[in-house]
C-alpha cells in the first residue's frame, strides 16, 4: 500500500529477538521501506544480524544498555519526528504481531487521520496465558475507570500514532507499562482512539521468547493504575469534561 504522502514509518523495538527479528523485518519491508529499529541493549547477536538486512535501508537507533521498552519507543518515535515522518506504527519483535495486517492501521488512519490507531487482539486466542488475558482485562477495566473510555486491548503494543501529538512527551515510566501511561495521557488530552482487530500468533510455551516478567511487570502496572486514578480525580476527570464542554460551545 502506497503511504509515502502520509509519510508514515514503522517502529521495531527489540530486545534480544534476534531468532525473530529478520523474519519480522522482511515482512514490514514488503509493504514499506520506512523502517526504524530500536535496538534496546541487546545482549545476543541482533546488532550481527541486522547489518546483513537488505531487504530494507533500516534506521537503527541503538541503546548501549537496555533502557525499557517505553524509552526504546520514545527514542523510536524522536528519531521518526526528526526524519519528518507524521505517523509511526509501532509493532513488537517477538513474531506475535502480523506485518501484514498493517494496512488495517493505514486504513484506518486515512479516515480517523487525528486518532491514535490500537490494534486489538483476541483475547481469547489458543495458546494465550491465562495471566497475560487476566493482566489485560484488569489493564483494560481500571484505563475505563480513569479515562471513561471503553478499549477491547490496553496492552497491545501493535498501533498507529500521530506523531505530533507526541512532540515534547516525557514518560514517567520506562518499560512496558509506558504503553498504558501513553494511551491514558492521550485520552485526558481529548484524542480519539479507534480500535482496529489485529491477528496474533502465540507459539507453543516452550518456543515462546517474552521478557514480560508476570510478577514483577504487574506489579508496575498495578501501581502505575494505583497512581492514575488518583490523578484522574483532580486532573484528568477535570480535563476531559472541561475538553468536552469546550467541544460543545
Amino acid at each position: 500500500m502506497n503511504n509515502e504522502q502520509w509519510r508514515v514509518c514503522v517502529v521495531v523495538p527489540t530486545y534480544n529477538n534476534a531468532g525473530t527479528i529478520l523474519d519480522v523485518l522482511r515482512r514490514i519491508a514488503a509493504i514499506t521501506q520506512h523502517i526504524i529499529v530500536v535496538v534496546d541493549g541487546c545482549t545476543d547477536d541482533t546488532r550481527e544480524r541486522l547489518k546483513g538486512f537488505t531487504d530494507a535501508p533500516l534506521v537503527i537507533v541503538d541503546h548501549a544498555e537496555n533502557k525499557g521498552k517505553g524509552a526504546a519507543l520514545l527514542s523510536g518515535f524522536k528519531c521518526a519526528i526528526l526524519k519528518g515522518y507524521e505517523y509511526a506504527i509501532t509493532i513488537d519483535a517477538d513474531g506475535q504481531h502480523f506485518p501484514e495486517d498493517i494496512p488495517v492501521f493505514l486504513r484506518a488512519m486515512k479516515e480517523h487521520p487525528e486518532a491514535f490507531i490500537i490494534g486489538s487482539r483476541n483475547l481469547k486466542q489458543e495458546n494465550m496465558s491465562g495471566g497475560s488475558s487476566f493482566a489485560n482485562h484488569f489493564s483494560n477495566f481500571w484505563f475505563a475507570v480513569q479515562t471513561g473510555i471503553r478499549l477491547p486491548d490496553t496492552q497491545t503494543g501493535y498501533r498507529l500514532y500521530p506523531l505530533r501529538n507526541l512532540s515534547g512527551v516525557h514518560l514517567i515510566t520506562s518499560r512496558y507499562e509506558a504503553e498504558l501511561e501513553l494511551l491514558v495521557f492521550a485520552a485526558w488530552a481529548g484524542a480519539t482512539l479507534i480500535p482496529v482487530p489485529v491477528r496474533v500468533y502465540y507459539p507453543p510455551k516452550n518456543r515462546r521468547v517474552s521478557h514480560f516478567r508476570p510478577v514483577a511487570d504487574f506489579l508496575r502496572i498495578t501501581v502505575l493504575n494505583t497512581a492514575f486514578c488518583l490523578v484522574a480525580i483532580f486532573y484528568g476527570w477535570p480535563r476531559t469534561l472541561w475538553i468536552k464542554l469546550r467541544g460543545k460551545r
